[in-house]
């Protein structure tokens, strides 16, 4: 295994070592102590922002994939019960379909932690060797990278709470060791536990929350068995590892505190929090409160729509009929664009099968700004070509 890991460790080696270096730079004191435990809290940390770009990927699929589930429901019911080969291809299809339609994917809320666990077993080798490193009989290398036997002795002789970092549950009889360790993995499962259900809990629709929903069964079974799986494996697993993966959960959840907060999920839980915190802001302004302010704008759009039906004129009274201005024009536009898009809210509340008021209400307000920028990009478009041809006409 260390041959396939080597390079990766040789870089956390480098970023451990480096890490410590600043931190002795600025003031901690050298050799063994809290420095090489912080390295390991700032290795994780340099690995976390490695990898920002994946989390926002994760989050984006997961609201993806939350939005589209009572549309999934309701193709799994179009296909329950059909198992000949032409359903079960035309089923696949139409998913993929529903994947491309929201723009997400299955698989991307899993490239963080893909990305993190060569990192992670790179760490668990590094530490496992320090012993060999430091008594120099470690086969082929003198050193992992930076990670020269002197500084191997100083890390294997800093501890947490009493517990070297190269020390795991079953390596050591020391009860220090066996309490620091069992307290740790306490600790990573609950951070694990908890980093999984708040996005269950608090960022997911109700629609998407019945028991009938397969992505919200995975979710709950994968809630225990992570947990489980970490309580069981960690009795193997180093104090520094151990810091590693405490460290990464918490980060992971303050990532989702964030998200949550400001990103909610529309018709969740956190969306209702985050609209009563700017309703209270709105309220203490002298401002309306969103509902009432999407209510008038509604109205508002509602109203332009509304207007005299325009009478039909005779070819021979069109051809004198004055050229309409650009403005004219440009409002004719709109009450076009206003009325399609009156239709489409029908036909959308005769679609929304299983969504709840909260979610049609926001899905009609982002088409509508779609439609809003189209056609002001089109009158946009309109009054060039006026222009264009105002300038060719003779005086």
């Amino acid at each position: 295994m260390d041959t396939i890991l080597w390079p990766l460790m040789v870089a956390v080696a480098w970023v451990m070592v480096s890490i410590h270096r600043f931190l002795v730079f600025i003031g901690l004191p050298g050799g063994p102590g809290i420095a090489w435990v912080l390295s390991i809290i700032g290795l994780t940390m340099f690995v976390r922002l490695l990898i920002m770009p994946l989390f926002v990927r994760q989050i984006r699929a997961s609201r993806g994939i939350q939005l589209m589930q009572p549309e999934l429901q309701a193709l799994q019911n179009k296909y329950k019960g059909k198992k000949d080969p032409v359903s079960q291809q035309r089923h696949q299809e139409e998913m993929m379909a529903l994947y491309r339609k929201h723009n997400t994917n299955p698989f991307a809320s899993c490239l963080p932690i893909v990305f993190q666990m060569p990192v992670f077993f790179a760490l668990f080798r590094v530490l496992a060797n320090l012993e060999a490193v430091a008594t120099e009989t470690y086969a082929n290398h003198a050193s992992i990278g930076p990670l020269t036997a002197e500084l191997a002795k100083d890390v294997q002789a800093s501890t947490v709470f009493g517990a070297p970092l190269s020390s795991s549950f079953m390596s050591s009889d020391d009860g220090t060791v066996k309490a620091v360790t069992a307290a740790m993995i306490a600790l990573m499962c609950i951070t694990q536990w908890y980093t999984m259900a708040q996005l269950s809990m608090k960022n997911m629709p109700e629609s998407a929350k019945s028991a009938d929903n397969p992505a919200m069964r995975t979710q709950r079974m994968m809630m225990v068995v992570m947990p489980l799986v970490f309580a069981f494996t960690g009795v193997q697993f180093q104090i520094g590892v151990l810091v590693y993966w405490v460290t990464t959960n918490l980060w992971t959840m303050g990532q989702q505190f964030f998200t949550i907060r400001k990103m909610p999920v529309p018709g969740s839980e956190a969306e209702k929090k985050m609209r009563a915190r700017e309703n209270a802001k709105r309220a203490r302004k002298g401002l309306p409160s969103l509902e009432e302010e999407e209510r008038a704008k509604a109205e508002a759009e509602g109203t332009a729509t509304s207007g005299q039906r325009a009478q039909p004129v005779r070819k021979d009274r069109q051809k004198k009929r004055p050229q309409k201005t650009s403005a004219t024009a440009s409002a004719d536009t709109s009450a076009s664009e206003d009325a399609e898009s009156e239709t489409n809210d029908a036909q959308e509340r005769t679609n929304a099968v299983g969504l709840t008021p909260e979610e049609i209400a926001r899905r009609r307000y982002e088409r509508r700004a779609r439609a809003r920028k189209q056609a002001a990009a089109k009158r946009k478009g309109q009054a060039g070509k006026n222009k264009k041809n105002n300038r060719r006409k003779p005086h």
